[in-house]
C-alpha cells in the first residue's frame, strides 16, 4: 500500500529523524576526543613529550577514551541507580504521612504537623546544599592558593556539583510536596498559596534557577571527569615506567653517534664493521618502543632511570629499526 505522503513530507521527516540521531552522536564523539586527548595528554608528558608532536588521530583519541571513562561511567550509574531507588522510596513517605491521616476531628492539624515536620528535614538538606556549594565557590576562586593541592580539581567540582544536585532536589520534593498538598480537600488555599511561594516563587524564575543549577551540575561532571582522566593518563604512564619490559624491543641503526644522556649500561652502542654500501654505522640496543606517531616512532630506555630521555626518530630512511622477538621459545 502506497503512502499518501507526499514525497517533500517524507523527505522532512527522515531529514529530522537522521538530525535526531546525528546531533548526540556528535556531541558523543565530541566528549569521547576531548576525554582521550586529556588522558594522552597526561600520559606522554610524563615522558616528556607533548602529544600534538606525536600526531594521533582523531580517531586514536576516541579508542582511548573508554578505559579512562569507566570508573566515571559506573560510579554515575550506579549514582543514578541509587538516586532512582531513594527518590522512590522518599516520595513514598512523603505521600504515607501526608494522605494517610486519621479519620479524626484534628485529622487537619496531625497533616499541617506532618508537613512541617517534612519541610524542616528538606530546609536542613537544603542548607547543607547550599553550605557544600558555597564551599566550592570559594575553593573555586581560591585556585591561586589551592591549585597545588593533589586532589582540588576533584573535590571542587564534586562540592559544587553536589552542592547544586542537594539544592535542585529538594527544590523538587518541596514543588511534589505542594502538589500533593492542593489534592487534600482540607487544606486552605491560603496554605497552598503559601506552600507553593515556598517552592519556589514564579514560574518563570524556577524555571530559569533550574537551568543555572542544572548547567553547574553538568559542568562540576564535566570537569571532575577531566581531572579524572588526566589521572588515569599519569597512572598508565607510571605503570608503563615500571614496565618498559612488556614494550616491543627495538634494535635501532644509525649514521652518526647520537650522545645519548641515558646510563650506557641500559642503553649500549655498538659501531657496526665498515662495509661497501654500508651507510650505518651505529647500532644501539636497550631501546623500547613507546608510541608511533604519524611520521616518527618515539622511544624509551629498557629500564626507568632519573636521567631517562625519549628518544624521537623520524621514519624518513635516515635510521634502520628492527624489531626483536620476545626472548622465550614458542
Amino acid at each position: 500500500m502506497a503512502s499518501d505522503k507526499p514525497t517533500g513530507a517524507q523527505f522532512e521527516q527522515w531529514a529530522s529523524l537522521i538530525g535526531t540521531i546525528a546531533a548526540p552522536i556528535t556531541v558523543l564523539g565530541a566528549l569521547l576526543f576531548y576525554f582521550g586527548y586529556v588522558s594522552s595528554a597526561s600520559e606522554y608528558a610524563y615522558f616528556g613529550i607533548n602529544v600534538d608532536t606525536i600526531g594521533l588521530s582523531t580517531q586514536s583519541y576516541i579508542m582511548r577514551s573508554p578505559q579512562t571513562l569507566l570508573v566515571p561511567l559506573l560510579v554515575l550509574t550506579l549514582a543514578s541507580a541509587g538516586f532512582l531507588v531513594l527518590n522512590a522510596a522518599v516520595r513514598r513517605r512523603i505521600t504515607a504521612d501526608v494522605t494517610q491521616v486519621p479519620d479524626v476531628a484534628d485529622a487537619s492539624a496531625i497533616q499541617a504537623q506532618r508537613v512541617r515536620h517534612i519541610k524542616r528535614i528538606v530546609l536542613r538538606s537544603r542548607i547543607s546544599g547550599l553550605i557544600a556549594l558555597t564551599v566550592g565557590f570559594i575553593m573555586l576562586f581560591a585556585y591561586p592558593y589551592m591549585r597545588d593541592w593533589p586532589v582540588y580539581g576533584l573535590v571542587t567540582p564534586l562540592l559544587i556539583g553536589i552542592g547544586a544536585a542537594i539544592i535542585a532536589y529538594t527544590s523538587h520534593i518541596l514543588t511534589f510536596l505542594h502538589r500533593l498538598q492542593g489534592q487534600q480537600k482540607w487544606v486552605t488555599a491560603k496554605d497552598s498559596k503559601s506552600d507553593y511561594e515556598q517552592a519556589g516563587g514564579s514560574l518563570l524564575a524556577r524555571r530559569t534557577a533550574g537551568v543555572f543549577v542544572y548547567v553547574m551540575i553538568a559542568a562540576s561532571i564535566f570537569w571532575a571527569t577531566a581531572t579524572i582522566a588526566q589521572w588515569s593518563g599519569r597512572g598508565l604512564a607510571e605503570y608503563a615506567a615500571v614496565h618498559f619490559d612488556a614494550l616491543p624491543s627495538v634494535i635501532l641503526d644509525t649514521k652518526e653517534q647520537l650522545w645519548l644522556h641515558d646510563p650506557p649500561s641500559i642503553v649500549t652502542v655498538t659501531q657496526l664493521p665498515p662495509s661497501e654500501g654500508q651507510t650505518y654505522h651505529y647500532r644501539y640496543r636497550g631501546l623500547r618502543l613507546l608510541i608511533v606517531g604519524q611520521d616518527r616512532m618515539f622511544l624509551v630506555p629498557a629500564q626507568w632511570s632519573p636521567s631517562d630521555s625519549t628518544l624521537v626518530v623520524p621514519l624518513d630512511g635516515s635510521v634502520r629499526v628492527q624489531f626483536q622477538f620476545e626472548n622465550q621459545a614458542p
